[in-house]
């Protein structure tokens, strides 16, 4: 599933010019997915979609209160994914409702752990679905670069 989010993300600049869900199921299948893998990667996009027409909670979005991980969920993202998360947090790259938004969107994924790297996609998706540039291209360039991040 996370090679047809890629091949959104890399053929579509914008959430929202990627085609009506029929072509783009063409237009996958045609690039060689497998239709229960596109199925999934459509339904995971369409929970993403969602939660973005919610809209961020005012409350929540200007909270400064830490947030604590269960056991389950850091099982599931891994302790790198979460401190991920948190660094990005911590730095003013996420705000606490894009932090849910990816603890959501982890979950949404079917495998037990998730790879660091699937957690950096799952930042990226939910940063390229609200179309913030600055943040966006901090992480992309995290995500590809070679350079760590460190706290100071």
């Amino acid at each position: 599933m996370f090679d047809i989010l890629v091949y959104l993300f890399e053929n579509y600049l914008e959430v929202s010019a990627y085609p009506d869900e029929n072509k783009l199921t063409r237009e996958l299948s045609a690039a060689g997915f497998e239709r229960g893998e596109i199925n999934l990667a459509i339904s995971w996009m369409h929970g993403l979609e969602s939660l973005v027409h919610t809209g961020k909670e005012d409350v929540l979005a200007a909270g400064k209160s830490t947030r604590f991980f269960t056991e389950r969920e850091i099982d599931h993202i891994g302790v790198e994914g979460v401190g991920l998360i948190a660094f990005l947090e911590n730095s003013g790259v996420l705000d606490p409702v894009q932090r849910e938004w990816i603890v959501d969107r982890a979950f949404a994924i079917d495998e037990q752990v998730l790879s660091l790297e699937q957690v950096k996609w799952i930042i990226l998706f939910v940063l390229w679905s609200q179309n913030e540039p600055q943040q966006f291209l901090f992480v992309e360039d995290f995500l590809f670069g070679d350079v760590q991040p460190t706290m100071h």
